[in-house]
């Protein structure tokens, strides 16, 4: 049998009663060291599912300010392995990704931390094409943490969004996929997304008060702010280059309707930033 990993896997949530149990069992009792589940007061299943699988829960209030769930878990419950590997509930592990990340760990190449792919599902069923889907979810424990920024309650949302960790290293990259599939259907997927619209809205109009928070931004999202600020038509390019260059095509009516409740996000954060701009 393998060893099991000096890594722990801590999962946020907020009533996750039909993903978790699937993200759970994907990770296994047996591949890392420890599994810890931060809720957000959960009034489903949630938090005994959890427990039911052996996993530490641990119970998450928000203030409204910094930190947010993920910077406050590694602030205030530091894990105690070398590793620390961010999952969400509807992100399912699969055997070849485990494999990659078991050998990337254990070859300890002075990376400490390491961008991860995922597969998108919608509508039941894998796309073929469209965006990928990559994050920074996978970091030694004090090589840094998620970027700081002083939100006073643009929103409900207790989680970092878009904020990425900002590590002190070389950083790599694991080439396996992670399944992501979320089953609480298109309605979960809309609303989602307007909330993520607007926080974006938001730190964009602070970031117009506070130009030095934009030098800490990626080229990609200095180039994603520029566009929103300017023209309407991010929407519609970022249609074009899902659905036509990156081969959502090849996905039929459901790579269509997922480009367009794509593209109709970035119309979103547009319309939020011209109209709370107006109404400052």
């Amino acid at each position: 049998m393998s060893l099991i990993l000096d890594l722990t896997i801590a999962i946020p949530v907020k009533n996750e009663e039909k993903n978790l149990p699937g993200c759970l069992q994907a990770i296994g009792k047996d591949f890392a060291s420890h599994v810890v589940v931060i809720d957000s007061g959960s009034t489903d299943q949630t938090k005994e599912l959890a427990r039911e699988f052996g996993a530490e829960v641990l119970d998450f209030v928000w203030d409204g300010k910094f930190p947010k769930k993920r910077n406050w878990f590694l602030r205030t419950h530091t894990p105690n392995t070398k590793w620390v590997f961010f999952l969400d509930a509807d992100e399912y592990l699969t055997d070849a990704f485990k494999t990659e990340l078991r050998k990337a760990i254990e070859l300890d190449d002075n990376k400490v931390g390491y961008w991860l792919s995922y597969t998108v599902y919608f509508l039941g069923k894998q796309l073929k094409g469209g965006y990928p889907l990559r994050k920074l979810a996978l970091f030694q424990v004090g090589a840094g943490e998620y970027e700081k920024i002083d939100e006073d309650q643009w929103s409900l949302l207790d989680m970092e969004v878009h904020e990425h960790p900002v590590l002190d290293g070389e950083v790599g990259i694991i080439r396996s996929k992670i399944d992501h599939q979320d089953f609480r259907g298109v309605s979960n997927f809309v609303l989602k997304h307007n909330e993520y619209a607007s926080w974006e809205a938001a730190r964009f109009l602070k970031g117009m008060t506070e130009p030095q928070s934009f030098a800490k931004l990626t080229w990609k999202q200095r180039l994603k702010y520029r566009l929103l600020n300017n023209s309407v038509l991010i929407g519609p390019a970022f249609f074009c280059g899902s659905y036509f260059l990156l081969g959502g095509f090849r996905d039929g009516a459901r790579g269509f309707a997922h480009a367009v409740l794509r593209m109709s996000y970035f119309v979103q954060v547009y319309c939020k930033i011209q109209e709370r701009g107006v109404n400052q």
